[in-house]
């Protein structure tokens, strides 16, 4: 920032500290209160002589911290505080004070032909790969009227770098811990989404014939108020969806085959299903908001 020649600097952010804890010196010449002046700094060209007279400083004590409750005097750097001892204050960090997650309740139902409304929720869309699970979670997030998150479950287990349990490598102990870990992260993060204000929406590949990666670990990490429903397109839908992805989310047909025949096992469950074979993606968004809807007014059993 540029000032106008002899006007003066701006202060420093606070009694003797400059931006970001620097200790602030003078910035100006002149007298400092409190401390006497010394003798003016010598001229080029003409011999130094003795200082004027002047009164003599004050004997005491050499310089320590200053007294307990006192400001800090001009020029001196305020102690830190011990590593621990209190929080860091909103006025000096931009800390914010964030509630603690907890268990999702069952929503309250939305005023009628309203779809989810404001309603506070909690989502798990299931479909096999290639089903559109984290695109139409995507676009029904953005398209709420209220803040919603979205959550995908694949992308969270991809945020192991090294040592990336792929499950198209075999299904071993290795890939079902990281599938529990990456799980149990969705959860808490649901859960804080939800205890700030914002809605969130999760995806994942649940199987109806598998405990590991079932609905019974969503219920706890997420807590009750959680609604499935399950995104299940017909098999040339899903095979040639899948056809269009690339790297590790692409799956060979005979594994997408054997994945949707295993979803058919959600049909008779009494979770709501929506078969997107024919909708856009905006359409199955519209459609997932009016289950929704419904399902918030009459809960499934699950």
């Amino acid at each position: 920032m540029q000032h106008a020649v002899g006007a003066p600097l701006p202060p420093p952010q606070g009694p003797g500290q400059g931006p970001a804890g620097w200790t602030h010196s003078a910035q100006h010449p002149g007298p400092v209160p409190g401390i006497p002046a010394g003798p003016p700094p010598p001229v080029p060209g003409i011999p130094a002589g003795p200082p004027p007279p002047g009164p003599a400083a004050p004997a005491g004590p050499p310089p320590g911290p200053h007294p307990q409750g006192q400001p800090p005097a001009p020029g001196w750097s305020a102690p830190a505080p011990p590593y621990g001892s209190a929080p860091p204050s909103r006025e000096t960090t931009g800390h914010i004070q964030l509630p603690p997650g907890g268990p999702v309740p069952i929503p309250a139902p939305p005023p009628v032909d309203s779809g989810t409304g404001a309603t506070m929720l909690a989502v798990l869309l299931i479909g096999p790969a290639g089903a559109g699970k984290t695109t139409v979670a995507r676009h029904w997030a953005r398209s709420r009227r209220v803040p919603t998150a979205h959550i995908s479950l694949d992308d969270v287990r991809e945020w192991v770098c090294s040592g990336f349990a792929d499950p198209q490598s075999g299904w071993n102990d290795n890939s079902e811990a990281q599938y529990r870990l990456a799980r149990r992260t969705c959860g808490f993060a649901a859960r804080n989404f939800l205890a700030n204000g914002i809605s969130c929406i999760l995806d994942d590949a649940v199987f109806p014939d598998r405990p590991v990666v079932g609905l019974g670990g969503w219920k706890r990490h997420v807590g009750p108020g959680l609604l499935p429903v399950v995104l299940l397109p017909g098999l040339e839908i899903v095979l040639e969806r899948n056809a269009e992805r690339s790297g590790n989310r692409r799956l060979s047909d005979e594994e997408v085959a054997g994945i949707h025949g295993r979803m058919a096992g959600w049909y008779g469950s009494g979770l709501p299903i929506i078969d997107n074979s024919t909708y856009d993606v905006e359409t199955t968004a519209r459609v997932l908001d009016d289950v929704l809807s419904r399902a918030i007014t009459s809960p499934p059993s699950w």
